[in-house]
């Protein structure tokens, strides 16, 4: 038993689970006949299983039973669950428009109900049945209240809401205007604007994977892997003093690591050049100036003209036009800088790329 929770302690380390999320994310892509039928549910089964075993352990189970988490246990099944249901829509209209038949949403436009008394009355009994739940969680779960805010003390570790969780976590590896303000402003205009971006038509008003297979994969790259999955890390593996506890150990308040940060002109001048730090900030912060330039102005125009990208980006660029093309490019860039920023700061304690201090602009 010891082996196999320390087996899945060292498994939830942030450098393993991060990097197996990407690789399930790429096995269930690409092998969607796997778990698209009855396979997916036997897997949200075991989830369940698993999760109701575990809760034998006191300490996995002092932190999913907590009231404000019991929420968020439900989400990630129900987060497994809709994926598995509009996958497998996706994967069974692929096969219909394979073999040349209409989609299920087209051959259903004549199975039609009105919206009143038939719609009306459906909600209606959903909206009994909902109430009815929200009743026995509040008798069952007590609301997760506290005492009165003090000053002088704070809660260890002090959590956003939920909501708020995967920002909270994305300020362990940005700046606070980073994480707090510029990439939350990118993340709700890029959402604005994928409907002026995306001139593909396909996949409109139906269910589908392979007419759409950038844009799904880069969705749920976004939202499975860099929303949800850093949310469950900050609510279940961050614990006292933001440090990362496996889901079968113990918060001990007592534990403390010790982190060097180092930017990349510590990095350039001093692990490289063996060099002190210039004095004047421009001079200082060049090299990092550059590679951040040089990866939002030139990798964007560099994909659509080299041979081995440009078969692939060359395709974008002419479909979607210069301007949609840049613009797009740019946002999916932004977004895995978060995923570079997080495997620099595991492997190398690097934090930023651009630090003048004189001014607090960090990259």
């Amino acid at each position: 038993m010891s082996f196999l929770t320390d087996s899945i302690n060292w498994l939830s380390q942030p450098t393993v689970s991060f990097t197996l999320s990407v690789i399930l994310l790429i096995v269930l892509l690409r092998w969607k006949s796997l778990w698209t039928k009855t396979g997916g549910l036997l897997l949200l089964a075991g989830g369940v299983l698993f999760v109701g075993l575990s809760a034998i352990q006191p300490d996995f189970r002092l932190i999913v039973t907590k009231a404000d988490n019991v929420p968020i246990v439900m989400m990630i099944f129900l987060v497994g669950f809709f994926l598995w249901l509009a996958m497998s829509k996706a994967y069974a209209n692929d096969a219909r428009i394979d073999r040349g038949e209409p989609t299920f949403e087209k051959s259903e436009k004549d199975d039609r109900i009105f919206t009143w008394p038939d719609l009306v009355f459906s909600e209606f009994i959903c909206m009994i049945v909902l109430t009815i739940i929200l009743v026995v969680w509040s008798i069952a779960l007590l609301a997760p209240l506290e005492e009165p805010a003090n000053t002088s003390v704070a809660p260890n570790p002090s959590k956003a809401p939920w909501y708020f969780l995967g920002l909270q976590e994305m300020l362990v590896y940005f700046d606070p205007w980073m994480a707090g303000i510029v990439l939350p402003s990118m993340i709700a205009v890029g959402l604005m604007a994928i409907p002026y971006i995306d001139t593909n038509p396909k996949g409109n008003g139906y269910f589908t994977f392979k007419e759409r297979k950038t844009e799904i994969t880069l969705f749920l790259f976004g939202f499975l892997v860099l929303w949800v999955q850093m949310i469950v890390i900050g609510t279940f593996l961050r614990g006292p003093n933001w440090n990362f506890f496996g889901p079968f150990e113990y918060w001990d308040p007592s534990k403390v690591e010790a982190l060097i940060n180092e930017d990349l002109a510590d990095f350039f001048w001093i692990g490289l050049l063996k060099v002190g730090h210039p004095e004047f900030w421009l001079y200082r912060e060049l090299p990092g100036l550059l590679l951040i330039g040089f990866y939002f102005l030139a990798i964007p125009v560099l994909l659509p003209k080299l041979r081995f990208t440009k078969k692939y980006f060359g395709r974008f660029y002419e479909e979607m036009g210069p301007a949609r093309y840049y613009v797009g490019i740019s946002l999916v860039l932004t977004m895995m800088l978060l995923p570079i920023k997080m495997y620099l700061r595991w492997f190398f304690n690097f934090k930023y790329f651009v630090h003048i201090q004189e001014f607090f602009f960090n990259i």
